[in-house]
């Protein structure tokens, strides 16, 4: 139960704070961090590995991890997509979404189904089509997608999109992306707070990033959670990004509760915080 995603296996069994327990964690590129973003607090460090990802290979090491897990009668809180990238940006992820659908529904039928992204999967048309059912329908795909800020200057700072990775995966292009998923189908918004090159986000880009989530959630109703969490491993960038005091994250919280308490007329999110 102890192998690591930066040992290039496809399936990495960690306990996680988000999840509150055991998150199998799945990984569809074994070969070298993929991603459309470069942010600086991210923990993938680099690597290498022989290891080659097949679909058949998937799945014998999913349900060997999840065989050890229920032989340990240790509960299973989810079955997680996020690994070396970006999991929706994999040509195999519409595939590896079904597999792991047909797998939690025979062997851990109460553990949910998550997708940990940054949300550039979502330009794609065909990728967004997959999202959103899965999301709506009964696979109950839970949605943690990146909402990392509210104007384009920390955008490019805590997020550093990386040139020509996706087209339209600039501030404006994703935010509009995100503003027209939200309408469709559930989501978690998943914010990381954090310092970048020693300075915490400035209070106008804390203001405008609470009015977004505000706006996404009054819009629909369909922002079910907010994850506000803090900087907590190692980076290959640090120091460029240094984690910020609980101080800090929960006057965040507390603030956007109260924005969340003005607008009664939509289902109110969950905030939680993970330092």
């Amino acid at each position: 139960m102890g192998r690591l995603r930066e040992q290039g296996v496809l399936v990495y069994p960690v306990h996680s704070r988000r999840s509150r327990g055991l998150s199998v964690g799945t990984n569809l590129f074994p070969r070298p961090k993929q991603c459309s973003f470069d942010c600086p607090y991210c923990e993938v460090f680099p690597f290498s590995t022989d290891a080659v990802f097949s679909l058949e290979r998937l799945e014998a090491d999913l349900r060997e991890t999840l065989a050890l897990a229920l032989e340990r009668d240790e509960p299973v809180m989810d079955i997680c997509f996020s690994g070396n990238g970006e999991p929706s940006l994999s040509p195999v992820f519409p595939d590896a979404l079904k597999l792991a659908v047909r797998i939690r529904d025979q062997m851990v039928p109460s553990s949910k189904l998550v997708i940990i992204t940054n949300g550039t999967g979502l330009l794609e048309p065909e990728t967004f089509a997959v999202l959103r059912d899965a999301a709506a329908g009964p696979p109950a795909l839970d949605i943690w997608l990146k909402l990392d800020a509210g104007t384009p200057d920390w955008f490019l700072a805590i997020n550093s999109p990386v040139p020509k990775a996706v087209a339209g995966a600039g501030f404006d292009g994703m935010i509009a992306k995100i503003r027209e998923f939200a309408a469709c189908a559930p989501v978690t918004i998943q914010t990381m707070l954090c310092a970048v090159d020693g300075r915490e986000p400035p209070a106008l880009e804390a203001g405008a990033w609470e009015r977004l989530v505000v706006e996404l959630a009054a819009a629909n109703g369909n922002i079910r959670k907010v994850q506000i969490y803090g900087k907590a491993r190692p980076s290959p960038d640090d120091p460029k990004a240094e984690q910020l005091p609980f101080e800090y994250l929960e006057r965040r919280a507390a603030s956007l509760r109260l924005a969340f308490g003005t607008r009664a007329a939509f289902p109110v999110p969950l905030v939680e915080i993970y330092p």
